[in-house]
């Protein structure tokens, strides 16, 4: 059996994102996830002075800000472009499965 963490994320309100300013604000907090794992890690030299629960917790929230922007996209993607997002999702899916990533089907 696949597990599966489903999270259902907002349109935002007063947002006119296009395919281009969305992927560079996916890019921008992508960045500050990879950075804020960066310092957890020591990569960058400094000395970590927070406690492995503050860092985590952290991190939980910049990979929140990295996932609202990827919906942000997905909604750019349906009402810009007419891609059906659930249609692609299945692909997805199925890809995963030919590659040996997933067993079975979705249960």
């Amino acid at each position: 059996m696949n597990e599966y963490k489903q999270i259902s994320l907002p349109k935002l309100n007063n947002l006119q994102p296009g395919l281009e300013s969305t992927c560079l604000k996916l890019m921008e907090e992508a960045g500050e996830l990879a950075q804020l794992i960066g310092k957890f890690r020591g990569l960058n030299g400094e000395t970590v002075d927070m406690e492995p629960k503050e860092v985590v917790e952290r991190i939980s929230l910049e990979l929140l800000d990295v996932a609202q922007v990827a919906v942000s996209m997905m909604f750019v993607l349906e009402e810009t472009y007419q891609i059906d997002i659930d249609e692609k999702v299945t692909e997805h899916i199925e890809k995963l499965m030919r590659k040996g990533y997933l067993k079975g089907s979705k249960e």
